[in-house]
């Protein structure tokens, strides 16, 4: 699974959901601290992503060439 992939799929996760996998990425990378700024950043992404709507994996490939 992508990386662009795995974001798509955090629309469809509940808020618990949510804050399992920030723990994992917590314990995963305990000298990492996740900013308040940095969940704003994720979350905003989020929603430009439902409002906007992302690009096909296959258009992306077709631009790149692959």
């Amino acid at each position: 699974m992508s990386v662009n992939e795995i974001l798509e799929e955090l629309d469809h996760l509940s808020l618990d959901e949510l804050k399992v996998i920030q723990g994992k990425i917590e314990l995963l990378h305990e000298n990492i601290e996740i900013t308040p700024e940095m969940l704003e950043a994720i979350e905003e992404g989020r929603r430009s992503l439902r409002e906007e709507g992302g690009i096909p994996i296959e258009q992306v490939r077709k631009e790149m060439g692959l």
